[in-house]
Protein backbone atom coordinates (compact mmCIF):
# COMPACT_ATOMS: atom_id res chain seq x y z
CA UNK A 1 0.00 0.00 0.00
CA UNK A 2 1.28 3.21 -1.23
CA UNK A 3 2.50 6.11 1.92
CA UNK A 4 -0.23 8.95 2.33
CA UNK A 5 0.26 12.65 1.47
CA UNK A 6 -2.15 14.96 2.75
CA UNK A 7 -0.98 18.44 1.55
CA UNK A 8 -3.07 21.84 2.66
CA UNK A 9 -2.79 25.12 1.36
CA UNK A 10 -4.73 27.99 3.39
CA UNK A 11 -8.10 28.91 2.35
CA UNK A 12 -8.15 32.36 0.83
CA UNK A 13 -10.16 35.12 1.71
CA UNK A 14 -11.97 36.48 -1.77
CA UNK A 15 -11.53 40.15 -1.28
CA UNK A 16 -10.10 40.72 -4.58
CA UNK A 17 -8.25 39.25 -7.50
CA UNK A 18 -5.57 37.06 -6.40
CA UNK A 19 -1.56 38.38 -6.99
CA UNK A 20 1.41 36.45 -7.24
CA UNK A 21 1.96 36.24 -3.73
CA UNK A 22 -1.48 34.23 -3.56
CA UNK A 23 -0.34 32.37 -6.60
CA UNK A 24 3.13 31.08 -5.20
CA UNK A 25 1.76 29.42 -1.96
CA UNK A 26 -1.08 27.41 -4.47
CA UNK A 27 2.42 26.86 -7.10
CA UNK A 28 4.62 25.11 -4.05
CA UNK A 29 1.78 23.40 -2.67
CA UNK A 30 0.78 21.54 -6.05
CA UNK A 31 4.44 21.14 -6.75
CA UNK A 32 5.00 19.57 -3.55
CA UNK A 33 1.91 16.75 -4.30
CA UNK A 34 3.00 16.36 -8.18
CA UNK A 35 6.64 15.21 -6.49
CA UNK A 36 5.19 13.17 -3.27
CA UNK A 37 3.12 11.30 -6.66
CA UNK A 38 6.28 10.76 -8.57
CA UNK A 39 8.01 9.40 -5.33
CA UNK A 40 4.90 6.83 -5.29
CA UNK A 41 2.96 8.53 -2.49
CA UNK A 42 -0.67 8.52 -2.18
CA UNK A 43 -0.92 12.08 -2.14
CA UNK A 44 -4.16 14.20 -1.88
CA UNK A 45 -4.66 18.38 -2.15
CA UNK A 46 -6.97 20.75 -0.71
CA UNK A 47 -7.29 23.95 -1.69
CA UNK A 48 -10.59 26.39 -0.67
CA UNK A 49 -12.19 29.53 -0.17
CA UNK A 50 -12.91 31.30 3.48
CA UNK A 51 -15.92 33.39 2.16
CA UNK A 52 -16.99 34.27 5.61
CA UNK A 53 -17.04 37.37 7.58
CA UNK A 54 -17.53 41.43 7.53
CA UNK A 55 -15.49 42.46 5.29
CA UNK A 56 -17.10 40.10 2.75
CA UNK A 57 -21.10 41.31 3.72
CA UNK A 58 -19.13 44.96 3.74
CA UNK A 59 -17.87 44.40 -0.30
CA UNK A 60 -21.36 42.71 -1.62
CA UNK A 61 -23.29 45.29 0.10
CA UNK A 62 -21.26 48.35 -1.95
CA UNK A 63 -21.85 46.45 -5.24
CA UNK A 64 -25.55 45.75 -4.65
CA UNK A 65 -25.31 42.11 -4.81
CA UNK A 66 -25.26 39.14 -2.01
CA UNK A 67 -22.41 38.63 -0.27
CA UNK A 68 -23.37 34.49 -1.69
CA UNK A 69 -23.68 36.09 -4.92
CA UNK A 70 -20.34 37.82 -4.83
CA UNK A 71 -18.17 34.94 -2.94
CA UNK A 72 -19.45 32.41 -5.88
CA UNK A 73 -17.87 34.59 -8.63
CA UNK A 74 -15.15 35.12 -6.46
CA UNK A 75 -15.02 31.28 -6.14
CA UNK A 76 -15.59 30.58 -9.81
CA UNK A 77 -12.79 33.00 -10.48
CA UNK A 78 -10.34 31.26 -8.19
CA UNK A 79 -10.78 27.82 -9.85
CA UNK A 80 -10.69 29.01 -13.24
CA UNK A 81 -6.97 30.75 -12.06
CA UNK A 82 -6.27 27.46 -10.61
CA UNK A 83 -7.39 25.50 -14.22
CA UNK A 84 -4.70 27.92 -16.08
CA UNK A 85 -1.74 27.24 -13.73
CA UNK A 86 -2.89 23.59 -14.20
CA UNK A 87 -3.38 23.00 -10.57
CA UNK A 88 -3.89 19.51 -9.70
CA UNK A 89 -6.21 19.65 -6.28
CA UNK A 90 -8.88 17.24 -5.15
CA UNK A 91 -10.79 19.11 -3.84
CA UNK A 92 -12.05 22.81 -3.40
CA UNK A 93 -13.96 23.44 -0.17
CA UNK A 94 -15.86 26.99 0.41
CA UNK A 95 -16.70 27.23 4.24
CA UNK A 96 -20.48 28.80 2.64
CA UNK A 97 -20.41 24.79 1.46
CA UNK A 98 -23.40 23.11 3.38
CA UNK A 99 -20.80 20.04 4.20
CA UNK A 100 -18.80 22.70 5.90
CA UNK A 101 -21.14 24.44 8.11
CA UNK A 102 -23.11 21.62 9.65
CA UNK A 103 -19.91 20.32 11.12
CA UNK A 104 -18.67 23.95 12.24
CA UNK A 105 -21.98 23.99 14.09
CA UNK A 106 -21.32 20.66 15.35
CA UNK A 107 -17.97 21.55 16.18
CA UNK A 108 -19.09 24.89 17.98
CA UNK A 109 -21.86 22.54 20.41
CA UNK A 110 -18.93 20.36 21.49
CA UNK A 111 -16.80 23.41 22.71
CA UNK A 112 -19.32 24.75 24.63
CA UNK A 113 -20.74 20.93 25.84
CA UNK A 114 -17.18 20.68 26.79
CA UNK A 115 -16.63 23.79 28.34
CA UNK A 116 -14.19 25.19 26.18
CA UNK A 117 -16.05 28.11 24.90
CA UNK A 118 -18.15 30.57 26.91
CA UNK A 119 -20.22 33.67 26.29
CA UNK A 120 -18.91 37.17 27.68
CA UNK A 121 -18.40 40.94 26.24
CA UNK A 122 -15.63 41.84 24.05
CA UNK A 123 -14.38 45.59 23.67
CA UNK A 124 -11.21 46.14 21.42
CA UNK A 125 -9.65 47.29 18.53
CA UNK A 126 -10.86 45.78 15.30
CA UNK A 127 -9.56 45.38 12.03
CA UNK A 128 -12.15 44.31 9.62
CA UNK A 129 -9.72 43.21 6.97
CA UNK A 130 -7.94 40.96 8.97
CA UNK A 131 -11.32 40.00 10.89
CA UNK A 132 -9.24 40.45 14.08
CA UNK A 133 -9.19 41.93 17.44
CA UNK A 134 -6.24 43.67 19.27
CA UNK A 135 -5.45 44.93 22.19
CA UNK A 136 -4.25 48.48 22.91
CA UNK A 137 -0.81 47.08 23.44
CA UNK A 138 -0.59 45.19 20.20
CA UNK A 139 -1.14 47.81 17.78
CA UNK A 140 1.73 49.45 15.79
CA UNK A 141 1.41 53.47 15.90
CA UNK A 142 -2.32 53.04 16.22
CA UNK A 143 -3.05 50.88 13.41
CA UNK A 144 -3.38 46.70 12.91
CA UNK A 145 -0.25 45.28 13.43
CA UNK A 146 -0.59 42.56 10.76
CA UNK A 147 -1.70 44.63 7.66
CA UNK A 148 -1.02 48.43 8.96
CA UNK A 149 -4.51 49.51 8.16
CA UNK A 150 -6.88 51.18 10.50
CA UNK A 151 -8.71 49.88 13.33
CA UNK A 152 -11.87 50.77 15.13
CA UNK A 153 -12.50 50.65 18.75
CA UNK A 154 -15.72 47.94 18.88
CA UNK A 155 -17.63 46.48 21.93
CA UNK A 156 -20.15 43.58 21.47
CA UNK A 157 -21.31 40.16 23.17
CA UNK A 158 -19.27 36.85 21.79
CA UNK A 159 -18.25 33.97 22.78
CA UNK A 160 -15.07 32.75 23.75
CA UNK A 161 -12.47 29.76 23.61
CA UNK A 162 -10.47 29.01 26.36
CA UNK A 163 -7.21 29.20 24.91
CA UNK A 164 -5.50 29.58 28.37
CA UNK A 165 -6.65 25.91 29.59
CA UNK A 166 -4.41 24.49 26.41
CA UNK A 167 -1.42 26.84 27.05
CA UNK A 168 0.76 24.48 28.65
CA UNK A 169 0.00 21.55 26.48
CA UNK A 170 0.87 23.46 23.29
CA UNK A 171 3.66 24.33 25.38
CA UNK A 172 4.15 20.57 25.44
CA UNK A 173 3.61 19.50 22.02
CA UNK A 174 6.16 21.90 20.68
CA UNK A 175 9.20 20.90 23.34
CA UNK A 176 8.16 17.02 21.84
CA UNK A 177 8.26 17.47 18.52
CA UNK A 178 11.01 20.08 17.12
CA UNK A 179 10.18 19.49 13.72
CA UNK A 180 6.67 20.35 14.02
CA UNK A 181 6.95 24.17 12.48
CA UNK A 182 9.27 25.06 9.34
CA UNK A 183 11.34 26.95 9.70
CA UNK A 184 11.99 26.90 13.64
CA UNK A 185 12.27 30.19 14.52
CA UNK A 186 8.64 30.85 13.61
CA UNK A 187 7.31 28.57 16.86
CA UNK A 188 10.04 30.63 18.38
CA UNK A 189 7.94 33.62 17.56
CA UNK A 190 4.74 32.43 18.86
CA UNK A 191 6.40 31.16 22.49
CA UNK A 192 8.16 34.29 22.93
CA UNK A 193 5.35 36.85 21.33
CA UNK A 194 2.27 34.98 22.46
CA UNK A 195 2.41 32.20 24.19
CA UNK A 196 4.61 33.05 27.55
CA UNK A 197 3.16 36.15 27.95
CA UNK A 198 -0.36 34.33 28.41
CA UNK A 199 -2.60 33.64 25.80
CA UNK A 200 -5.83 35.55 25.47
CA UNK A 201 -9.08 33.76 25.37
CA UNK A 202 -10.64 34.30 21.92
CA UNK A 203 -13.74 35.52 20.60
CA UNK A 204 -15.11 32.84 18.02
CA UNK A 205 -19.03 34.31 17.60
CA UNK A 206 -20.02 38.49 16.24
CA UNK A 207 -23.45 39.70 16.41
CA UNK A 208 -22.65 42.76 14.55
CA UNK A 209 -22.64 41.08 11.04
CA UNK A 210 -24.72 38.05 9.89
CA UNK A 211 -22.87 36.70 6.98
CA UNK A 212 -21.58 33.84 8.53
CA UNK A 213 -22.63 30.38 9.70
CA UNK A 214 -25.01 30.60 12.83
CA UNK A 215 -24.36 29.58 16.21
CA UNK A 216 -27.35 26.70 17.03
CA UNK A 217 -27.73 27.60 19.72
CA UNK A 218 -27.89 31.16 20.19
CA UNK A 219 -28.91 32.63 16.08
CA UNK A 220 -27.88 36.22 16.71
CA UNK A 221 -24.37 34.72 16.95
CA UNK A 222 -22.09 33.79 14.14
CA UNK A 223 -19.17 31.64 13.86
CA UNK A 224 -16.23 34.09 14.46
CA UNK A 225 -13.40 33.74 10.90
CA UNK A 226 -11.03 31.47 12.69
CA UNK A 227 -13.19 28.85 14.07
CA UNK A 228 -14.71 28.22 11.15
CA UNK A 229 -11.88 28.53 8.71
CA UNK A 230 -9.35 26.64 10.15
CA UNK A 231 -11.56 23.55 10.58
CA UNK A 232 -11.69 23.66 6.97
CA UNK A 233 -8.83 21.37 7.04
CA UNK A 234 -11.04 18.28 8.18
CA UNK A 235 -14.52 19.20 7.00
CA UNK A 236 -13.51 18.75 3.95
CA UNK A 237 -12.37 15.36 4.50
CA UNK A 238 -16.24 14.42 6.36
CA UNK A 239 -14.61 14.40 9.69
CA UNK A 240 -17.84 14.02 12.07
CA UNK A 241 -19.94 12.55 9.49
CA UNK A 242 -20.91 8.91 8.15
CA UNK A 243 -19.25 9.50 4.97
CA UNK A 244 -15.55 9.92 7.04
CA UNK A 245 -13.42 7.48 4.74
CA UNK A 246 -11.23 10.44 3.63
CA UNK A 247 -10.53 11.52 6.92
CA UNK A 248 -9.51 8.08 8.03
CA UNK A 249 -7.07 7.53 5.22
CA UNK A 250 -5.45 10.88 5.40
CA UNK A 251 -5.92 12.82 8.71
CA UNK A 252 -3.51 14.16 10.21
CA UNK A 253 -2.52 16.29 7.65
CA UNK A 254 1.31 15.87 6.72
CA UNK A 255 1.91 19.47 5.95
CA UNK A 256 -0.22 22.71 5.98
CA UNK A 257 1.42 25.60 4.49
CA UNK A 258 0.48 29.05 5.19
CA UNK A 259 1.96 32.16 4.61
CA UNK A 260 3.53 34.39 7.67
CA UNK A 261 0.77 36.48 8.26
CA UNK A 262 -1.94 33.85 9.45
CA UNK A 263 0.82 31.93 11.07
CA UNK A 264 -0.60 33.14 14.57
CA UNK A 265 -3.69 31.03 13.77
CA UNK A 266 -2.46 27.93 12.62
CA UNK A 267 0.47 27.60 15.21
CA UNK A 268 -1.65 28.81 18.26
CA UNK A 269 -5.49 28.00 17.88
CA UNK A 270 -5.84 25.37 15.23
CA UNK A 271 -3.42 22.96 17.44
CA UNK A 272 -5.43 23.86 20.48
CA UNK A 273 -9.13 23.40 18.58
CA UNK A 274 -7.74 19.91 17.39
CA UNK A 275 -6.74 18.87 21.01
CA UNK A 276 -10.23 20.04 22.17
CA UNK A 277 -11.40 17.51 19.16
CA UNK A 278 -9.10 15.20 20.78
CA UNK A 279 -7.66 14.84 16.96
CA UNK A 280 -4.22 14.37 15.69
CA UNK A 281 -1.92 17.62 15.37
CA UNK A 282 -0.78 17.92 11.81
CA UNK A 283 2.54 16.57 10.99
CA UNK A 284 3.88 19.59 10.12
CA UNK A 285 3.33 23.57 9.26
CA UNK A 286 5.09 25.75 6.69
CA UNK A 287 5.16 29.39 7.26
CA UNK A 288 6.69 30.87 3.95
CA UNK A 289 7.42 34.32 3.32
CA UNK A 290 6.10 37.34 1.34
CA UNK A 291 6.94 38.30 -2.38
CA UNK A 292 7.96 41.39 -1.87
CA UNK A 293 8.52 44.47 -4.65
CA UNK A 294 11.18 46.94 -4.43
CA UNK A 295 9.01 49.85 -2.63
CA UNK A 296 7.55 46.87 -0.14
CA UNK A 297 4.78 45.27 0.31
CA UNK A 298 2.01 44.69 -3.10
CA UNK A 299 -0.49 47.08 -2.92
CA UNK A 300 -2.82 48.49 -5.51
CA UNK A 301 -2.74 52.05 -4.29
CA UNK A 302 1.09 51.65 -4.46
CA UNK A 303 0.75 50.70 -7.91
CA UNK A 304 2.85 47.30 -7.88
CA UNK A 305 1.11 44.66 -7.39
CA UNK A 306 2.05 42.21 -10.73
CA UNK A 307 -0.89 39.26 -11.12
CA UNK A 308 0.29 35.82 -12.37
CA UNK A 309 -2.21 36.05 -15.39
CA UNK A 310 0.52 38.82 -16.76
CA UNK A 311 2.99 36.65 -16.40
CA UNK A 312 1.53 33.21 -17.76
CA UNK A 313 0.02 34.93 -20.76
CA UNK A 314 3.10 36.33 -22.18
CA UNK A 315 5.98 33.68 -20.78
CA UNK A 316 4.09 30.72 -20.03
CA UNK A 317 3.27 28.93 -17.31
CA UNK A 318 6.46 27.00 -16.37
CA UNK A 319 8.21 30.34 -16.73
CA UNK A 320 6.27 31.94 -14.41
CA UNK A 321 6.12 28.61 -12.28
CA UNK A 322 9.89 28.50 -12.14
CA UNK A 323 10.22 32.24 -10.96
CA UNK A 324 8.14 31.77 -8.19
CA UNK A 325 9.72 28.71 -6.59
CA UNK A 326 13.52 29.78 -7.20
CA UNK A 327 13.12 33.59 -5.90
CA UNK A 328 11.34 32.15 -3.02
CA UNK A 329 14.05 31.40 0.13
CA UNK A 330 12.38 29.58 2.81
CA UNK A 331 13.13 31.89 5.90
CA UNK A 332 13.07 35.37 4.19
CA UNK A 333 10.69 37.33 1.91
CA UNK A 334 10.93 36.99 -1.55
CA UNK A 335 11.61 40.23 -4.02
CA UNK A 336 9.84 40.71 -7.86
CA UNK A 337 11.11 43.09 -10.16
CA UNK A 338 10.98 42.95 -13.55
CA UNK A 339 14.39 43.07 -14.20
CA UNK A 340 14.99 40.73 -11.96
CA UNK A 341 11.91 38.10 -13.92
CA UNK A 342 13.66 39.01 -17.91
CA UNK A 343 17.06 37.64 -16.07
CA UNK A 344 16.22 34.90 -14.70
CA UNK A 345 14.03 33.87 -17.76
CA UNK A 346 17.04 34.93 -20.49
CA UNK A 347 19.93 33.09 -18.08
CA UNK A 348 18.44 30.47 -16.34
CA UNK A 349 15.91 29.44 -18.84
CA UNK A 350 16.72 30.69 -22.56
CA UNK A 351 20.58 30.12 -22.11
CA UNK A 352 21.36 27.25 -19.68
CA UNK A 353 18.59 24.68 -19.80
CA UNK A 354 17.24 25.65 -23.52
CA UNK A 355 20.34 25.93 -25.38
CA UNK A 356 21.47 22.76 -23.72
CA UNK A 357 19.32 20.81 -25.20
CA UNK A 358 19.14 21.96 -28.32
CA UNK A 359 22.91 21.80 -28.93
CA UNK A 360 22.61 18.19 -27.37
CA UNK A 361 19.73 17.13 -30.19
CA UNK A 362 21.41 18.89 -32.80
CA UNK A 363 25.04 16.63 -32.47
CA UNK A 364 23.15 13.78 -31.75
CA UNK A 365 21.15 14.34 -35.08
CA UNK A 366 24.68 15.62 -36.95
CA UNK A 367 26.98 12.92 -35.59
CA UNK A 368 24.73 9.74 -35.27
CA UNK A 369 21.86 10.72 -37.33
CA UNK A 370 19.39 11.24 -34.06
CA UNK A 371 20.49 8.13 -32.67
CA UNK A 372 21.60 7.86 -28.98
CA UNK A 373 25.04 5.79 -28.46
CA UNK A 374 25.13 2.88 -25.97
CA UNK A 375 26.21 3.51 -22.98
CA UNK A 376 30.00 1.72 -22.51
CA UNK A 377 30.96 1.92 -19.06
CA UNK A 378 34.31 3.33 -20.26
CA UNK A 379 35.08 6.41 -18.24
CA UNK A 380 37.44 8.91 -18.65
CA UNK A 381 38.36 11.75 -15.78
CA UNK A 382 35.69 14.03 -17.19
CA UNK A 383 32.66 11.35 -17.49
CA UNK A 384 33.46 10.10 -13.98
CA UNK A 385 33.26 13.71 -12.52
CA UNK A 386 29.64 14.32 -14.34
CA UNK A 387 28.20 10.85 -13.64
CA UNK A 388 29.00 11.28 -10.19
CA UNK A 389 27.22 14.72 -9.49
CA UNK A 390 24.43 13.67 -11.72
CA UNK A 391 24.13 10.67 -9.32
CA UNK A 392 24.14 12.53 -6.56
CA UNK A 393 21.74 15.73 -7.58
CA UNK A 394 18.78 13.88 -6.69
CA UNK A 395 19.61 12.92 -3.40
CA UNK A 396 20.58 16.59 -2.78
CA UNK A 397 17.25 17.66 -3.99
CA UNK A 398 15.28 15.15 -2.24
CA UNK A 399 16.95 16.88 1.10
CA UNK A 400 16.39 19.82 0.35
CA UNK A 401 12.75 19.46 -0.65
CA UNK A 402 12.45 17.82 2.49
CA UNK A 403 13.38 20.69 4.28
CA UNK A 404 10.57 22.61 2.16
CA UNK A 405 13.89 24.62 1.10
CA UNK A 406 12.62 24.65 -2.78
CA UNK A 407 14.91 27.28 -4.18
CA UNK A 408 17.64 25.49 -2.65
CA UNK A 409 16.38 22.38 -4.51
CA UNK A 410 16.20 24.37 -7.72
CA UNK A 411 19.80 25.17 -7.39
CA UNK A 412 20.85 21.94 -7.17
CA UNK A 413 19.06 20.95 -10.88
CA UNK A 414 20.71 24.06 -12.15
CA UNK A 415 24.07 23.19 -10.85
CA UNK A 416 23.86 20.21 -12.65
CA UNK A 417 22.38 22.14 -16.00
CA UNK A 418 25.65 24.09 -15.15
CA UNK A 419 27.98 21.16 -15.12
CA UNK A 420 26.83 19.61 -18.12
CA UNK A 421 27.31 22.84 -20.17
CA UNK A 422 30.75 22.83 -18.84
CA UNK A 423 31.48 19.31 -19.79
CA UNK A 424 30.69 20.30 -23.75
CA UNK A 425 33.27 22.46 -23.66
CA UNK A 426 35.63 19.97 -21.79
CA UNK A 427 35.16 17.55 -24.39
CA UNK A 428 35.21 19.58 -27.48
CA UNK A 429 32.71 16.73 -28.93
CA UNK A 430 33.19 19.33 -32.49
CA UNK A 431 36.84 18.16 -32.18
CA UNK A 432 36.28 14.22 -31.78
CA UNK A 433 34.01 14.62 -34.76
CA UNK A 434 36.27 15.75 -37.02
CA UNK A 435 38.82 12.92 -35.86
CA UNK A 436 35.89 10.12 -35.79
CA UNK A 437 36.39 8.98 -39.16
CA UNK A 438 40.00 8.30 -38.63
CA UNK A 439 40.13 7.17 -34.90
CA UNK A 440 38.13 4.82 -33.12
CA UNK A 441 39.30 6.25 -29.70
CA UNK A 442 38.02 10.03 -30.92
CA UNK A 443 34.58 7.68 -32.15
CA UNK A 444 34.36 6.23 -28.76
CA UNK A 445 34.92 9.92 -26.76
CA UNK A 446 32.07 11.48 -29.33
CA UNK A 447 29.79 8.76 -28.45
CA UNK A 448 30.15 8.73 -24.74
CA UNK A 449 29.97 12.80 -25.01
CA UNK A 450 26.70 12.53 -26.22
CA UNK A 451 25.44 9.23 -24.17
CA UNK A 452 25.97 11.77 -21.12
CA UNK A 453 24.44 14.60 -22.47
CA UNK A 454 21.34 12.94 -23.39
CA UNK A 455 21.25 11.48 -20.02
CA UNK A 456 21.57 14.41 -17.96
CA UNK A 457 19.25 16.42 -19.79
CA UNK A 458 16.92 12.95 -19.25
CA UNK A 459 17.42 13.07 -15.44
CA UNK A 460 16.97 17.05 -15.34
CA UNK A 461 13.58 16.44 -17.36
CA UNK A 462 12.70 14.02 -14.14
CA UNK A 463 13.97 16.71 -11.09
CA UNK A 464 11.57 19.34 -13.00
CA UNK A 465 8.93 17.47 -13.75
CA UNK A 466 6.63 18.01 -10.59
CA UNK A 467 7.32 21.61 -10.96
CA UNK A 468 7.51 22.57 -14.57
CA UNK A 469 5.54 19.53 -16.49
CA UNK A 470 4.61 21.38 -20.17
CA UNK A 471 8.64 21.54 -20.02
CA UNK A 472 9.58 18.63 -18.77
CA UNK A 473 7.23 16.65 -21.47
CA UNK A 474 8.60 18.79 -24.02
CA UNK A 475 11.92 17.60 -23.32
CA UNK A 476 11.20 14.38 -23.11
CA UNK A 477 9.58 14.12 -26.66
CA UNK A 478 12.49 15.78 -27.98
CA UNK A 479 15.01 13.58 -26.40
CA UNK A 480 12.72 10.39 -27.23
CA UNK A 481 11.91 8.71 -23.98
CA UNK A 482 8.69 7.31 -24.04
CA UNK A 483 8.93 4.53 -22.03
CA UNK A 484 7.51 5.92 -18.43
CA UNK A 485 10.09 3.60 -17.03
CA UNK A 486 12.40 5.92 -17.32
CA UNK A 487 10.52 8.76 -16.41
CA UNK A 488 10.37 7.56 -12.90
CA UNK A 489 12.47 8.72 -9.70
CA UNK A 490 13.90 5.33 -9.29
CA UNK A 491 15.51 5.60 -12.81
CA UNK A 492 17.77 8.19 -10.89
CA UNK A 493 19.31 5.50 -9.38
CA UNK A 494 20.98 4.03 -12.65
CA UNK A 495 23.11 5.54 -15.18
CA UNK A 496 23.06 3.07 -17.99
CA UNK A 497 19.47 2.56 -19.19
CA UNK A 498 19.28 4.33 -22.60
CA UNK A 499 19.21 2.14 -25.09
CA UNK A 500 17.65 2.26 -28.86
CA UNK A 501 16.12 6.16 -28.41
CA UNK A 502 16.27 8.30 -31.36
CA UNK A 503 15.86 11.77 -30.66
CA UNK A 504 13.95 14.33 -32.50
CA UNK A 505 15.32 15.32 -36.08
CA UNK A 506 15.14 19.12 -35.27
CA UNK A 507 15.17 20.67 -31.83
CA UNK A 508 12.68 23.26 -31.27
CA UNK A 509 13.60 26.11 -28.62
CA UNK A 510 11.87 25.48 -25.01
CA UNK A 511 11.88 28.98 -24.19
CA UNK A 512 12.42 32.21 -26.79
CA UNK A 513 14.73 34.80 -25.57
CA UNK A 514 13.13 37.82 -24.79
CA UNK A 515 14.23 41.77 -25.60
CA UNK A 516 15.05 43.35 -22.22
CA UNK A 517 14.35 46.58 -22.01
CA UNK A 518 10.35 46.15 -23.72
CA UNK A 519 9.80 43.32 -21.42
CA UNK A 520 11.03 45.28 -18.27
CA UNK A 521 8.82 48.09 -19.36
CA UNK A 522 6.14 46.00 -20.65
CA UNK A 523 6.20 44.74 -16.66
CA UNK A 524 6.64 48.02 -15.02
CA UNK A 525 3.12 49.04 -16.86
CA UNK A 526 1.34 46.24 -15.58
CA UNK A 527 2.08 46.75 -12.11
CA UNK A 528 1.38 50.19 -12.14
CA UNK A 529 -2.47 50.06 -13.95
CA UNK A 530 -4.90 50.82 -11.42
Amino acid sequence: MNKKFYITTPIYYPSGKYHIGTAYTEVLVDGLKKYKILRGYDSYMLTGADEHGQKIQEIAEKRGITPKKYVDEMAEMAINLWKKMDINYDDFIRTSDERHEKMVQKIFDKFMEQGDIYKGEYEGWYCVPCETYFTKTQLVDGKCPDCGRDVKLMKEECYFFNMKKYQNKLLKYYDEHPDFVKPNYRKQEMINNFIKPGLEDLCVSRTTFDWGIKVLKDPKHVVYVWLDALTNYITALGYGTENNDLFKKYWPADVHVVGKDIARFHLIYWPIFLMALGLPLPKQILVHNWIMMKDGKMSKSKGNVIYPETLIDRYGLDATKYFLLKEMPTDSDGLFTPENFVQRFNVDLCNDLGNLLNRTISMCNKYFEGKIPKYNGRKNEVDKDLEEIALNTHKKFEKFIDEFEISNAFQQIWNLISRTNKYIDETVPWILAKEMDESDKAKEKLQSCIYHLVENLRRISILISPFMCDTAKNMFNQLGIENDNLKSWDSLEDYDKLEKIKVIEKGQPLFMRLEVEQEVEYLNEKMSAK
